[in-house]
């Protein structure tokens, strides 16, 4: 049934914060069975610290949720520059909810009772649009003071022109289109070395060492940070 939903099938990585078992149980085994990815968080906590940490497609957030409230979680990474497509689940059904919702940074809003190929479907639309060549077509990207010209394809930091080499350029492309997210080596490997293995050198860490010192050595606030074990960040600590 799932897999006749239409013809636009894209895989998805996709977080779910969904604090009842039952249901978080069922919309991720769901998932899972249309050859989506999925990571299934019980509390606004864990899922703030999974969306900050990890890059996903999609967002699927339970509005009532213990220790952070859905809404809170979802102001906080929009609040950190974190633009993940999300999608509201809730009990709470009527116009003014809704319009609570997706002043809070929600995409859309969905309310509970719902249908699985209703679920998935509204998934599908926000990441396509996310995804597509009208999102694509920016000619400019941003963090804090760091800005990139996607047409000439320089950099300037505070008004500073910055000197980059090729590799450390498209490095920094991808970095900034994940800013506030943790990129991990393989995520880099691939999407800026189009390695979909590791070959076990330290190519990566030279060249964000490199890119270190020519966006941070100089200025105020660091913006590139390692995060031991995981990866790397690009934004403001």
């Amino acid at each position: 049934m799932l897999g006749e939903l239409n013809n636009y099938w894209v895989k998805m990585n996709i977080l779910l914060v969904e604090d009842d078992l039952s249901v978080g149980d069922f919309v991720a085994t769901e998932l899972i069975a249309a050859g989506h990815a999925c990571c299934h968080k019980t509390n606004g906590e864990d899922g703030l610290r999974e969306a900050r940490s990890t890059f996903y497609d999609v967002l699927v957030i339970d509005r009532m949720l213990p220790l952070i409230d859905g809404l809170t979680l979802l102001k906080t990474l929009r609040n950190a520059g974190i633009t993940t497509p999300a999608l509201v689940l809730s009990a709470l059904g009527e116009v003014d909810d809704r319009v609570q919702g997706l002043k809070s940074g929600a995409d859309d809003y969905l309310v509970k009772p719902f249908s699985m190929a209703e679920l998935i479907a509204r998934l599908e639309v926000l990441h396509r649009r996310s995804s597509s060549p009208s999102n694509a077509a920016q000619t400019t990207l941003s963090v804090a003071d760091l800005r990139m010209d996607l047409l000439s394809q320089k950099v300037w930091r505070d008004g500073k022109l910055l000197n980059l080499q090729p590799r450390e350029y498209k490095l920094l492309e991808y970095m900034m289109r994940q800013a506030g997210q943790v990129v991990t080596r393989a995520m880099l490997l691939e999407h800026v070395w189009g390695y979909h293995f590791d070959p076990q050198t330290n190519v990566i860490d030279v060249h964000v060492s490199r890119l270190r010192q020519k966006i941070d050595k100089d200025f105020e606030t660091p913006l590139l940070t390692t995060i031991r074990g995981a990866g790397y960040r690009l934004g403001p600590a």
